[in-house]
């Protein structure tokens, strides 16, 4: 207790000392008024929500992994981290979450052609979003399959002038492994050359799955020539009874109809829409029950960059359709490019059932912002059925 009672006058002392020592400097002589600290608020009650790390919800499940529209990571330093977070918990949890397949829904980069900086919009140039994008997604290789598809801003100069795409320079045939042993078929892009801008991929699900299951990726507004070829990739007999999945850029709009237009010059010279893609190539085809695409956004309103909608096919068999663009949340055009979020999609083991949830591996890296790391809402978390 004495011990106790020396150091608190010890301490005692020293405050006066230097508070002494600080007036004296100031020229005066005053009284140093006692300073209450403010009593604790209270934590909001969406913060007391205990955070739950992702797991599957069946132990015999797989996870397939939607990445948004990545431009806004790509174009800018400061955002560039944000992307190598969301990869960087793809490997992290490929095992934990069985994930079997990552897609990423286009415009890869921002400005596939246009070697200028433009102040507040962007801080890296054309070749140098190309690298960073790149660069994200060496992460990736080697570690689990993934499928890239073309945005309108991965062609021309700004945004789809004509079809020039640098993405073959970056992403050759062979790049991942994991995805060359899926690949099955290219096309050849409008210059003649066998790029994945236009690609299929078989895989098969894990136990007790086992379906087989073929991707479709299809360039920004694919010509009829492409959707024809798809639909002889389709109409094989090897594939008859393959789970058909297209993944393609621009196809559903936020009211979940399909875009019946676009504004862009490939759309206007050849190019085919949503509303096109569906009546020459989904719903003909047998086998296609899933189209997974990106494309529409408005700045800071979640509802207008995710859309989901059910159709019958020819053969009356259903049509998930799911639209998940998440670039102009967090700021807008120019924001953070996305805030992490990732759409998670857990096959479950009756074969016909898929659960969707949304995840922001960024939220979820401090205890401080895990209460933000889930969306709860209908647009974002929800179970369909593909029978």
């Amino acid at each position: 207790m004495k011990h106790k009672l020396l150091l608190l006058g010890i301490a005692t002392a020293t405050v006066q000392f230097f508070t002494a020592c600080n007036l004296f400097e100031c020229g005066k002589s005053e009284t140093v008024p006692v300073i209450q600290s403010a009593p604790a608020k209270a934590v909001p009650k969406a913060e007391k929500v205990k955070y739950r790390a992702p797991r599957l919800e069946n132990a015999n499940s797989w996870t397939m992994v939607v990445v948004p529209d990545v431009q806004g990571y790509s174009k800018l330093r400061r955002n560039y981290g944000i992307m190598e977070i969301m990869n960087a918990w793809i490997v992290d949890n490929r095992e934990k979450m069985n994930i079997q397949q990552v897609l990423f829904t286009g415009d890869l980069t921002n400005r596939n052609d246009l070697e200028v900086v433009e102040p507040g919009r962007n801080d890296l140039i054309s070749d140098e979003q190309w690298k960073a994008f790149s660069r994200a997604v060496e992460r990736l290789d080697g570690e689990v399959p993934y499928i890239l598809c073309t945005g309108n801003h991965d062609y021309g100069k700004r945004s789809a002038e004509n079809r020039n795409c640098f993405m073959s320079k970056y992403f050759p045939t062979d790049r991942n492994p994991l995805s060359r042993r899926q690949l099955v078929a290219c096309a050849s892009n409008s210059f003649g050359i066998t790029t994945l801008e236009n690609a299929a991929y078989e895989f098969t699900a894990p136990h007790p799955d086992n379906r087989k299951f073929l991707v479709f990726s299809l360039q920004f507004a694919p010509t009829d020539e492409i959707l024809t070829w798809a639909k002889k990739i389709a109409d094989q007999k090897r594939f008859a009874n393959h789970f058909g999945i297209v993944l393609t850029h621009s196809y559903l709009a936020w009211t979940g109809k399909r875009i019946e237009k676009e504004k862009y010059v490939l759309s206007n010279n050849g190019g085919n829409s949503g509303e096109e893609i569906f009546r020459k190539l989904v719903y003909p085809a047998k086998n296609i029950r899933m189209v997974v695409c990106g494309h529409i956004a408005s700045p800071d309103k979640w509802e207008r960059g995710i859309s989901f909608s059910m159709d019958k096919n020819a053969s009356g068999k259903s049509v998930a359709q799911m639209a998940f663009n998440t670039q102009a949340i967090g700021g807008g055009w120019h924001g953070s490019g996305g805030d992490g979020w990732l759409r998670l999609l857990e096959f479950m083991p009756d074969k016909k059932t898929v659960k969707a949830r949304t995840f922001s591996p960024l939220f979820a890296i401090s205890p401080s912002t895990r209460h933000l790391a889930w969306k709860h809402d209908n647009l974002s978390e929800f179970t369909f059925t593909v029978e």
